[in-house]
Parts: structure tokens; sequence; C-alpha cells
């Protein structure tokens, strides 16, 4: 007699469907594309912080410091263009005379005009710094590897980069929402071909998180940066860099203009 398996009755044990392979595999990079962009967001936003601040900090210091400069330079300008017209014969005064007009035009050109209003430095918010984060996450260019989409989005980051560097976080909420709702958003169809479209898309970030350490590493190095972070310290220690520098050339402006006076009433 055949012994009994099962009491009789009694359902049988349903057996779960096990994954296919390229599903378990699709599940493990999207898992690994979710981590990838996430550290992506991270860096994009700690770049946009630091180009941000070099900004906001290279306004300030154009505002106080380098406008002063292009006064200065100005006033050594107007004294060289007056010894070589006082000196036509001498070639090494006519030089330095075209010399000092082209510097103080050239420091005239990087400051810029003197806006009345002082340049505030940049801060954002902590809503700021985690929408532009899912900003990033959702619409960086270097997450798609289709053509259309890639140059929308391109459009779209260039567009939060710059509200985020204004503070204008309704702005940066209307470019998400933006991107959300368009038809390039909406992907397709099976396992198979989203996993290629995962690979790609975590190889893409890869590849975009050592362009950010690369740019981050080059803006550090910058004599902006290395002033910015004098400036930073020295404030900590109760020290007013920029105001010292603005005082030394203020005293140089100074002394300029008694120069040209003093050379004027000479030459009457």
């Amino acid at each position: 007699m055949a012994l009994k398996t099962a009491e009789s009755g009694s359902p049988k044990a349903s057996a779960q469907p096990s994954l296919k392979p390229e599903d378990q595999e699709l599940a493990r990079k999207l898992e690994e594309q979710a981590a990838v962009e996430s550290g992506l967001a991270e860096r994009e936003l700690r770049a946009a912080n630091l180009r941000a601040e070099l900004t906001a900090f290279e306004r300030r210091y154009l505002h106080f410091v380098g406008s002063r400069y292009a006064e200065l330079d100005e006033f050594k300008a107007r004294i060289a263009e007056k010894i070589a017209r006082e000196q036509p014969g001498n070639e090494r005064a006519q030089q330095a005379a075209r010399e000092a007009r082209a510097r103080a035009a050239e420091t005239k050109s990087v400051a810029g005009e003197k806006s009345p209003h002082e340049p505030r430095a940049f801060q954002s918010s902590p809503e700021m710094k985690k929408l532009y984060r899912e900003v990033a996450r959702r619409i960086h260019p270097d997450l798609t590897s289709d053509r259309d989409d890639r140059v929308r989005r391109q459009q779209l980051m260039t567009e939060a980069n710059q509200a985020y560097e204004r503070g204008d976080e309704k702005r940066l909420a209307a470019i998400l929402t933006e991107y959300e709702c368009s038809p390039e958003s909406v992907k397709g169809e099976g396992p198979g071909v989203e996993l290629v479209r995962v690979i790609r898309r975590v190889s893409q970030a890869r590849s975009r998180l050592a362009e950010i350490e690369s740019e981050m590493n080059l803006l550090m190095r910058s004599d902006l940066y290395q002033l910015k972070t004098r400036v930073e310290e020295a404030e900590k220690n109760g020290r007013n860099v920029l105001k010292e520098m603005i005082a030394r050339v203020d005293q140089q402006i100074t002394l300029a203009k008694q120069r040209l006076a003093k050379s004027s009433s000479d030459s009457h």
C-alpha cells in the first residue's frame, strides 16, 4: 500500500515563483542606481554651494576692494600719462603710460560698475538644499542615455543652478514639477531593456561624480578660493581682512591723488 504524502483534504503548499535572473539583476542594479544617484545629488549640492559661495565672495571682493583698485590704477595711469606728455621724447615714459592705461582698463573691466548696494553673502536654507538634491537626483543630464531627454535636462539643470544661486526656491520647485510632468520622464518596457538602461545610468552617474570631484578640486586650488579661505579664517580670529585691504588701497589712492595734484600745480 502506497504511503500518503499529505493528509486527505489538506491544501497543497503553494510554491513561490522565483524571480528570473534578469529580474534579480535588475532589482540589484536599481538599488545601486538609487544609492549612486543619491550620492551624486549630494555632491552636486556641494559643488553648487561652492560655486555660489565663490561667486558671492567675488562680488563682495569686487564691490569693496576691486573697485578701489580700479580707482587706484586710474590715478596711476593719469600720472604716467602726464609724465609722458611732459617728456614726449622719452620712449620709456611713453611705454609706461601705455602699460598703465591698459592695466587701468583691465582692472576697471574686471571690477565692473560699482553697485550702490552691498552684495550679500550666499546662504541656503535646509529646505533649499533638500529641494536641490531632489532636482539633481531626478533631472541631472548625466542620468539619461536618451539624447533628446539629455538636452532637455541640461537646460533645466542650468536653470536650477541659476535659481539655487539666486536663492529662488519657488523656481527650483517649478523646474522639478515641469520635468516630472513631461513625457520625457516616462520610461518603458521590459526588464531586459530596463536593465541595460539602469546599467548605463549607473555608469553615467559615476562618471559625473568623477567630473564633480575634478571641478571642485580646481575651484579649491583657485586664487579666489584661497583668498576666501584666508578671509574666513581671519574672521574667526576677529580680523576683517577685506577691511584691512580697503584701508591699504584707500591710503594708496590718497597718495596717488596727492601726487597727481602736486604734479599739476608744479606744472603751472
